[in-house]
């Protein structure tokens, strides 16, 4: 199932995308697709018995605002330096562990949503990147299978990143990654059944028309199931949080000087394979 949420900012309704690019609305049958719903398996049956049935009412998508796909994140996980690709552009050695960092829930926008350029920032940079929605409560994960098992879905995000503020004021990247509309996220959250393999993504970002970005999840230093069963041993993971898988090569940060930074009336336009698109414009905070 392709779930999203539709609507103006903080008035969104759940909705469901069908094969054919019908939309149809769930608020009768749902109240939204946050961590409730992702950890009812109950309530998900009875969507997808719902879809089947085609009874659920039709959405006209004309002028209609997509929001993030998941209402109420617990936290956001980011994953850095994840891609050999991305590690051999910046010329460092892939990490012996998963690089971890949080990014605050209140950074999530929707994926057509506007991005704000920080004030007094040089450098900010676009990250195109697999988001891994969480479905069932996991701490002390043992195996690969038990975490794919606790995946819900998976999305596209944008891991907006301010460099000098992340790399050059001191202290935890926490300063460059939770800027004010820093994680535009969706347009869907696709079910973990859809994709049978998640190391199998094509994925590319676009800035003003130009491919900055062009690489594939099979590039990741650590997969998305070793990915979730790390975090599990350091933080429990609940329905509705997100683990974000880092970014391959092409980022601003990773090119020659000059660096082509993010600037108001930049557009962004980024997309993972069977995950949807995103587009954004940027505008100075």
């Amino acid at each position: 199932m392709r779930l999203l949420r539709v609507g103006p900012a903080g008035a969104e309704r759940p909705a469901l995308l069908e094969d054919d690019g019908t939309l149809r609305d769930l608020s009768g049958l749902v109240p939204d697709v946050d961590g409730a719903l992702l950890g009812d398996r109950a309530a998900l049956t009875h969507v997808r018995a719902a879809v089947g049935a085609r009874i659920l009412p039709v959405l006209d998508p004309r002028g209609l605002r997509i929001g993030p796909p998941v209402a109420r994140i617990g936290k956001i996980v980011g994953i850095g330096a994840n891609y050999r690709d991305a590690v051999a552009e910046a010329g460092l050695a892939a990490p012996a562990e998963p690089v971890v960092f949080l990014k605050a829930p209140d950074t999530v926008v929707g994926p057509e949503d506007t991005v704000l350029v920080p004030r007094d920032s040089e450098k900010t940079d676009w990250e195109v990147e697999l988001a891994v929605v969480i479905g069932r409560t996991a701490r002390y994960l043992r195996t690969d299978e038990e975490a794919l098992a606790s995946v819900a879905g998976y999305a596209v995000a944008n891991d907006v990143t301010e460099r000098e503020f992340q790399n050059e004021r001191g202290g935890q990247w926490d300063k460059g990654k939770n800027c004010e509309t820093f994680t535009p996220l969706g347009p869907w959250l696709v079910t973990a059944d859809e994709i049978p393999d998640p190391q199998a993504l094509g994925m590319r970002l676009w800035v003003n028309g130009e491919l900055m970005q062009e690489s594939g999840t099979a590039e990741q230093i650590f997969p998305v199931a070793y990915l979730v069963r790390y975090v599990s041993r350091f933080m429990t993971l609940y329905p509705g949080d997100v683990v974000s898988t880092g970014t391959p090569a092409g980022t601003a940060f990773g090119r020659p000087e000059p660096k082509p930074y993010l600037r108001a009336g930049d557009v962004m336009e980024l997309e993972i394979d069977g995950l949807g698109r995103q587009r954004q414009q940027v505008k100075n905070a």
